[in-house]
């Protein structure tokens, strides 16, 4: 913290000083507002063209952050970057006097300041903004890591995303794309005749998927509510009521493991249409997927993680049995004895449980042996109805449900089916869930009597389907971890380390 001559070398308690001499100045360092004429961006599409040499005359008022400073006696060269790009700064001597130089050249990589100036293209051709005036307008405290881009411990990026914002342009223009990406999909949703709904996220009941939930408690009315771990039964609970087309874009929560392709929070789109089903959801996500990644990428073929990839329709399209066979070479279907499909499951790797049946055992069959396999986008429908309590039985082979997934890189993006709007199989298929519970499988359906009652008035034929907003937005960023597409993902927590602002904060006499 101090050097042999008791000099201060910890660089937040430099900057404390450098605080404290701002305010014996009477300056203040952290202002309350700052007026700009324009963005950097604005300023470099309007005069990134000018000749080198060019004095434009043209005063403009910027704000940003001081990411470099570059002193050359009576002259010194900076880098100011807003939330949109970066633009040179010269002061000089000269221009702002001897005080207003020092404290230009005193600044401290960080620091967000407001400035006014003209605009003018250095002999060199760097467009810069030669500076009359400028304020500070928030001090910066703690300083910016020279070395932060090639991190191994990436959870030092993701658990301060802001630092990761600022140094990291190409973590910024993720984020940019996952909203480009949301845009998208609401304008064409829209475009649709869908309407974008707003559902709860606390539910007496978690439903809609198979997953465990978190729990919380509700004091004035005394009872435990649930963090949604989807937003299907409420969905379509507003088709019974007249909604036609539906989709809500939100949340969801499950107390789940984290790994590369989970977070216990994530956002799903989930969308209902009345009178469909589900290969009418089939080529509905089929043009909306294809859409979106034709204004995100400008093509329908892109490599992701080094795997090639072809949106072009129409996608193949396989049951799972048929890919099973196709793509694992296991022949296995309905008509296989149970206890060969037990041992095709544990061959890959799966916990098979006593309690499960033909279905489930070539669901984790698929999971195990085929799906990390599948570059896609495939589709992969008719579903085992043991897996698939809410789904449409299929008419002409009762072991199955008319239910599909679209599998992208060894990961499912989508899930959709014909929506089950028979009130009477709708809750047998509740009471085999609950049997489920109680024989140990810790992810069921709970039984919902308000959802089987509405399913009473009427749920006219109905295809909906759940898409994955961050698996989605990894393929179109190139992205392999969840983590990398979520602002703030989950992490274990941190033990705070020593602060000597805090230290400022917690002995100081005077709290500002």
């Amino acid at each position: 913290m101090f050097d042999e001559h008791n000099e201060i070398t910890d660089p937040i308690l430099v900057r404390l000083r450098n605080l404290d001499k701002l305010r014996e100045k009477g300056i203040e360092p952290y202002k309350k507002k700052f007026v700009r004429t324009h963005l950097i961006s604005e300023v470099r599409k309007d005069y990134e063209n000018i000749e080198p040499g060019t004095e434009t005359g043209v005063r403009v008022s910027c704000a940003g952050r001081i990411l470099a400073l570059r002193t050359h006696g009576k002259a010194t060269f900076a880098d100011l970057k807003d939330g949109s790009q970066k633009i040179q700064l010269f002061a000089s001597l000269n221009q702002l006097g001897e005080e207003e130089y020092e404290l230009f050249t005193n600044l401290d990589i960080g620091d967000i300041i407001g400035v006014e100036g003209t605009v003018f293209k250095t002999r060199k051709g760097e467009l810069s903004i030669k500076l009359e005036k400028f304020e500070i307008l928030s001090k910066s405290l703690r300083p910016l890591p020279e070395k932060w881009h090639g991190l191994k411990d990436v959870e030092i990026r993701f658990r301060q995303r802001y630092v990761d914002l600022i140094m990291n342009e190409d973590v910024k223009q993720v984020f940019y794309t996952r909203s480009r990406i949301i845009s998208l999909i609401r304008k064409f949703l829209d475009e649709k005749g869908f309407i974008e709904v707003d559902t709860p996220m606390l539910h007496p009941i978690p439903g809609g998927a198979t997953a465990r939930p978190f729990i919380t408690h509700h004091n004035a009315l005394d009872m435990d509510l649930y963090l949604r771990i989807a937003p299907e039964l409420y969905l379509k609970r507003l088709v019974v009521g007249g909604f036609e087309k539906v989709y809500e874009l939100n949340r969801n929560f499950r107390n789940e493991g984290i790994s590369v392709k989970h977070n216990p929070e994530f956002t799903m789109l989930e969308l209902y249409q009345a009178y469909a089903d589900y290969l009418d959801m089939m080529d509905l996500i089929e043009e909306l997927v294809t859409y979106v990644v034709q204004e995100v990428k400008g093509t329908l073929e892109f490599e992701y993680q080094g795997i090639r990839l072809n949106f072009n329709r129409p996608w193949r399209r396989l049951t799972m049995v048929e890919a099973i066979k196709e793509i694992a070479c296991e022949n296995v279907s309905f008509e296989t004895d149970i206890e060969t499909l037990r041992q095709v499951a544990k061959k890959y790797g799966a916990d098979v449980k006593p309690y499960y049946g033909k279905g489930k055992l070539i669901t984790e069959i698929f999971e195990k042996a085929v799906e990390s396999k599948i570059a896609g986008p495939m589709i992969i429908y008719d579903y085992p109805v043991e897996v698939s309590p809410l789904a449409r039985k299929k008419e002409d082979n009762p072991d199955v449900v008319e239910r599909f997934e679209v599998i992208v890189a060894g990961r499912e993006i989508v899930n959709a089916f014909s929506e089950l709007n028979d009130p009477i199989d709708q809750a047998k298929r509740f009471y085999e869930q609950v049997k489920l519970a109680e024989a140990g499988e810790e992810e069921t359906q709970r039984f919902d009597y308000d959802y089987v009652r509405a399913l009473e008035y009427g749920l006219p034929p109905t295809g909906g389907a759940g898409l994955g907003i961050d698996r989605l937005v990894m393929l179109l960023t190139d992205r392999y971890s969840i983590r990398e597409v979520l602002l703030f993902p989950h992490l274990r927590p941190e033990e705070p380390e020593e602060d000597p602002v805090i230290e400022r904060a917690k002995n100081d006499d005077e709290i500002r």
